[in-house]
C-alpha cells in the first residue's frame, strides 16, 4: 500500500521549541529562529515524481494532514497530493507568538509551500481541498487573485465551511480546544476524541482509530497527548460574536472573487455551516455545486466511500478517473 513521504518547508515568522509536558505552554516559548518549519505529507502513485497536477488538502482547526490518508491514496494515482500539517499541528513546529495562529499566517505558509513545490517540479494544474479551517485558508488563497501563486487554483473543494460560521459551533469548539489531557494509550485518546467528535458521522472503530493515530504524540513519562500546540486556542478565545459577524463581509468578498470551479460539501446536520449559507454560496460568487451528506454534522471526514467519490469525481472529471 502506498504511503506518503514527510517533507518540510521554511515559512516566514519565528518558531518556538515545543514546551515540555508540565510547563506552561504559553508563558515559556523559546524562539528557535526567524522562520518556522511546516511539515507536509506528499502522496504520489502516478509514476511521475514531477507530475504537473498538484492537489493540496488542508485540515481543520485542531487536526493534521494525515486526516486525508484515505482520500489522498485515491487521488494520488492521478496527481501529486500534498497534505500539510498547519503550523502548530502534527509534525510542524510551533509558533513563538500564539497570536500568529490565524488565517493570514496560515495563508503565507501555504504560499511558501506552493513556491517550494513549484521549484521542485513545475505546477501546471492546482486544486485545493479544505476542511473547515482548511477551507477558510483556501478561500483566502483562491479569493485573492494577486497572490503570487505558481498557477491559479482550478478547482476548489470547501468541506463544511463558508463565509458565515455559526456562533454556537464556535462556542462548542471552544469548550475543548487547547485543553490537552494525558492518555494512557492511543485507544484511550481515540475514545476521548470520539466523545467530542460524534458529529463527524458514522465510523467503524478501525476507521476512527486510524484517524486518531496521527493526532497524538508520546510523552516522556509515558502515555500520549494530543499532537497540537494548545496555544492555538489563544487567538480563538479572543473571537466574540460581534467580531465574528464583522468578519463575514470580508469572507463574502473573498468568496465572491473566487474564479475556481467550486464544490461545497456539507454535513446535513452541520452546526457550523447552515443550510441557508450553503444555499447562498450556491447562488453567488463561484456558484458552488452543493453536495450534502445525511447523518453527518461538522465535518465530513472524507473517509466514507460516497464522500471520497464526490471529491474524486469533481477534481478528476475528464481525466479518466473511475466513476462513483
Amino acid at each position: 500500500m502506498i504511503e506518503p513521504t514527510l517533507n518540510y518547508v521554511l515559512c516566514p515568522g519565528p518558531g518556538a521549541a515545543a514546551v515540555p509536558a508540565g510547563q506552561d505552554p504559553v508563558a515559556a516559548r523559546p524562539v528557535t529562529g526567524p522562520q518556522h518549519r511546516m511539515a507536509y505529507w506528499e502522496w504520489n502513485a502516478t509514476g511521475n515524481p514531477a507530475h504537473p497536477h498538484v492537489i493540496v488538502c488542508v485540515h481543520g482547526l485542531s487536526r493534521q494532514g494525515r486526516d486525508f490518508d484515505v482520500l489522498a491514496r485515491e487521488l494520488s494515482r492521478h496527481a501529486r497530493v500534498v497534505c500539510p500539517d498547519v503550523v502548530g499541528r502534527g509534525q510542524s513546529e510551533w509558533l513563538a507568538d500564539p497570536m500568529g495562529y490565524q488565517i493570514p499566517q496560515y495563508g503565507a505558509d501555504m504560499v511558501a509551500l506552493l513556491a517550494q513545490l513549484h521549484q521542485q517540479a513545475p505546477i501546471a494544474t492546482l486544486d485545493w481541498v479544505g476542511t473547515s479551517m482548511g477551507g477558510l485558508i483556501g478561500m483566502g488563497i483562491t479569493g485573492q487573485p494577486d497572490l503570487p501563486l505558481p498557477a491559479p487554483v482550478r478547482r476548489l473543494v470547501l468541506n463544511d465551511v463558508g463565509p458565515v460560521i455559526q456562533w454556537q459551533a464556535l462556542q462548542r469548539i471552544g469548550q475543548y480546544l487547547g485543553f490537552l489531557a494525558k492518555f494512557e494509550s492511543l485507544q484511550q485518546a481515540a475514545d476521548a476524541m470520539w466523545a467530542i467528535s460524534t458529529s463527524f458521522g458514522p465510523h467503524t472503530p478501525a476507521q476512527w482509530l486510524e484517524l486518531s493515530r496521527a493526532m497524538v504524540r508520546p510523552l516522556p513519562e509515558g502515555g500520549v497527548t494530543l499532537h497540537y500546540d494548545p496555544a492555538i486556542a489563544v487567538p480563538f478565545r479572543t473571537v466574540t460574536q460581534e467580531t465574528a459577524a464583522a468578519g463575514e463581509a470580508f469572507l463574502w468578498q473573498l468568496y465572491d472573487q473566487i474564479r475556481a470551479r467550486t464544490l461545497l460539501l456539507r454535513g446535513a446536520q452541520s452546526d457550523l455551516l447552515s443550510h441557508e449559507t450553503a444555499q447562498a454560496m450556491a447562488a453567488r460568487g463561484p456558484r458552488a455545486q452543493l453536495v450534502e451528506f445525511a447523518g453527518v454534522g461538522h465535518a465530513p471526514t472524507l473517509v466514507a466511500p460516497d464522500q471520497v467519490a464526490a471529491v474524486r469525481d469533481f477534481l478528476l472529471a475528464g481525466e479518466g478517473a473511475p466513476a462513483a
